[in-house]
């Protein structure tokens, strides 16, 4: 790949993988569109933890409390705060999509990459995506879910799967079905893909380790910082747009895209 690819694409990832206009998406499209060659597992691999470094500095706060109330529960039994309830409620959003992924790997990455079933997934999500931000918000803290919340979450997190679904985009949709407020939402976006981009990291690499190719490190250095800041920078931008505009932007971003891969 040439320097302007592997800029492009790590862009293209990290701006996507936090808004709710789906990173997988536009990551099977434009390559695609643009005539380029595949860009390999190890690439994959890098961008992705570019931006869960990313993820992991944004929300360092709400991580610290949760490890910090973990450590006193485990040490002195003392009864388990808020932070620590978000982290097993984070938990428990998490089962739903990593025992589907890892039941359905091989036919994601093989049958679900159809221009036609993006474009269908992102605007069926994208109708969605308004008609849930149009619900009151009564849940102003992500640390008010509960068990039942969660659960739902993440089934609708597991929809992700579907490329054109977009993860950000189903968790926020479905937390705002469940009245969360949409910045409170959108950081709850933020600290449910730390599991999932950990997990699809981690079969990447397994997959990576299994068929061993020549590593170009310097693209991958630059694949990951350019992910990462881009990332991070998303994530601030999406907090004051959702606070200010709701998820309407998004969801005609991804109608509009829907319409232009079908025409």
């Amino acid at each position: 790949m040439s320097i302007w690819q592997i800029i492009l694409l790590a862009l293209l990832q990290g701006i996507t993988e936090f808004l709710p206009i789906s990173s997988s998406a536009h990551l099977i499209l434009v390559p695609a569109w643009l005539g380029w060659q595949d860009q390999g597992i190890a690439f994959d691999v890098a961008v992705h933890f570019g931006s869960l470094i990313a993820v992991i500095a944004f929300s360092r706060r709400e991580i610290a409390a949760i490890l910090r109330e973990w450590r006193a529960w485990a040490a002195r039994g003392a009864p388990a705060g808020p932070s620590a309830r978000l982290g097993l409620m984070i938990a428990v959003a998490s089962l739903p999509v990593a025992a589907l992924g890892l039941l359905l790997h091989d036919t994601v990455s093989s049958s679900f990459r159809e221009p036609q079933l993006i474009a269908v997934a992102g605007a069926l999500f994208a109708i969605l995506m308004l008609w849930s931000d149009r619900r009151p918000q009564s849940i102003t803290r992500i640390r008010e879910i509960g068990f039942r919340q969660a659960l739902w979450i993440g089934c609708g997190q597991a929809l992700a799967l579907i490329p054109g679904a977009s993860r950000s985009g189903v968790t926020m949709t479905a937390a705002r079905i469940l009245g969360m407020a949409r910045p409170a939402a959108a950081r709850l976006s933020f600290l449910l893909a730390i599991p999932v981009i950990t997990a699809a990291g981690a079969l990447e690499a397994l997959s990576l380790a299994a068929a061993p190719a020549v590593a170009h490190w310097g693209a991958l250095a630059l694949g990951m910082a350019v992910a990462g800041l881009a990332a991070f920078g998303c994530m601030g931008l999406l907090l004051r747009l959702v606070a200010r505009w709701g998820l309407w932007p998004f969801a005609a971003y991804r109608l509009a895209l829907s319409a232009v891969i079908l025409l």
